[in-house]
């Protein structure tokens, strides 16, 4: 699948895209609630060569294709949520998330690589695309994937009314 005129006219340049760009594209798939488990969302609006995720994921789930610049593009019936490509991702534009994930509560694991870092069980600012807090959060737990070690991934939950605005956690204060 090569995407690559497709794609250029409509690539965002500057800025964090807003959810009615990323609606306006093929690539932003969001999983709803009937998937029983996290799955990748993947955010990439940049045509560069790149294709970690799609190398990163043990499954195939991720499909960049034969133009090494085409955005890609996430099977989200084949994901297994395994995080790996999350790690693997040098622009930090993949997270996964499952919006039924317990009563009232969403599910997010993202990429984080500021100090310091939140610890299981701490309630934090959850923050949209363009780093504005929109609602509490909890961390379950901060992870690192040894072959990605330079990026923690929090995996924390938080209210379901907010499932698609939120994409990160605001940095915490250093002592």
């Amino acid at each position: 699948m090569d995407n690559h005129n497709e794609t250029e006219g409509r690539l965002k340049t500057t800025g964090a895209a807003s959810l009615a760009e990323l609606h306006a594209t093929k690539e932003y798939i969001l999983p709803d609630e009937h998937m029983k488990h996290p799955v990748a969302v993947i955010e990439c609006i940049e045509a560069i060569p790149c294709n970690p995720c799609e190398t990163a994921c043990p499954v195939h789930a991720i499909t960049v294709g034969s133009e090494i610049t085409n955005l890609p593009v996430i099977d989200i019936e084949t994901c297994t949520g395994c995080g790996l490509c999350v790690a693997a991702c040098p622009g930090l534009a993949i997270y996964l998330k499952q919006k039924e994930y317990a009563k009232g509560l969403s599910f997010i694991a993202f990429p984080f690589e500021y100090v310091p870092l939140p610890e299981a069980g701490q309630v934090i600012d959850m923050v949209d695309r363009h780093g504005r807090v929109v609602c509490k959060g909890t961390v379950i737990k901060v992870a690192t994937i040894k072959k990605f070690n330079r990026t923690a991934i929090i995996h924390a939950t938080y209210p379901v009314e907010q499932y698609e605005q939120v994409v990160n956690m605001q940095r915490l204060a250093r002592d």
